[in-house]
């Protein structure tokens, strides 16, 4: 049993750090139909913003983690206004080339301006620490992560509810021409999906660096994938949807790397998406798609 707590739990962390980025991608491409593969560097921006706020100005691991928040906040906005913003009324390939190009170049001034080689940012490791609960020790990074996840979707889910800028995103995620006809500013709204991706991107950052101890240009690259593939398997624009992919990749993930042979380990990954495969033959929307339950899309 204590094992079995243990293994859900790891699920349940993993789960929430895919769902924190997925919601990230969901809820720029339910009102833009964009798939910002530039999310990544967004995270690893607020990594190197970390290290620069802590060699300059304090060390203060509560203030570095209003940094973080902040410049994932304004370089998510930035992107929008600079690469996206031209690309919004061209199609859907134009847009995702877009996103890759603007992706491969940050990496790129990360790697002049930067390192290629990992920068030590070990202000958030105090998040990392090992708690015992019973007849078990797991990290506390694991709560707070899975609690943050959960805090982070029902404000946003009040915000999308309560608010006029929520409304107003959530009636662009259903019909973007009407609301522009309805005489609200549509350079707003997208701004503040942009923005509250952002702030998500920032959460997952911290998260990360708690994790890792340092921070890469790629660094944030491979989580978005996998975010990616989280949104697909809970179908792309529904935020419910990428909620559910996320923690349900987590599961799967973890009870693979359980049930496999320790030496068959490094084929995790390869099972991982045998499984995501076969969930999409079944469902090749998405377990919650938008095309099936509009009105609930965002």
């Amino acid at each position: 049993m204590d094992y079995a707590i243990q293994q859900i739990l790891n699920a349940l962390s993993f789960g929430a750090e895919y769902a924190l980025i997925a919601l990230g991608l969901a809820i720029v491409f339910s009102i833009m139909g964009l798939v910002n593969f530039a999310h990544g560097e967004v995270i690893a921006f607020g990594g190197y913003s970390m290290v620069i706020v802590g060699t300059l100005l304090t060390k203060n691991p509560f203030i570095l983690m209003a940094a973080v928040l902040l410049a994932c906040v304004a370089m998510s906005v930035l992107l929008e206004r600079v690469a996206f913003r031209t690309v919004r009324r061209a199609d859907l390939t134009t847009g995702l080339l877009t996103a890759f190009g603007v992706s491969i170049i940050l990496q790129n001034l990360f790697l002049l301006l930067g390192s290629p080689r990992p920068i030590p940012a070990t202000q958030f490791i105090f998040l990392d620490q090992t708690v015992t609960l019973g007849a078990i020790q797991v990290s506390s990074l694991q709560i707070y992560e899975t609690l943050a996840t959960a805090i982070a979707i029902v404000v946003l889910l009040v915000f999308l509810r309560r608010t006029t800028l929520g409304l107003a995103m959530r009636a662009a995620a259903l019909d973007f021409e009407m609301v522009r006809l309805c005489g609200l500013r549509a350079n707003r709204v997208i701004a503040c999906a942009f923005a509250v991706s952002g702030l998500l991107a920032g959460l997952a950052c911290i998260f990360i660096m708690a994790r890792r101890g340092s921070v890469l240009p790629h660094m944030g690259f491979d989580p978005v994938l996998t975010a990616f593939v989280a949104c697909v398997i809970g179908g792309f624009g529904s935020l419910p949807g990428a909620v559910l992919g996320g923690f349900l990749l987590g599961a799967v993930e973890v009870a693979v790397l359980v049930l496999l042979p320790q030496n068959y380990g490094g084929l995790a990954h390869a099972v991982v998406f045998s499984l995501v495969a076969l969930i999409l033959v079944w469902r090749p929307d998405g377990i919650l798609s938008p095309a099936k339950e509009k009105g609930d899309k965002i």
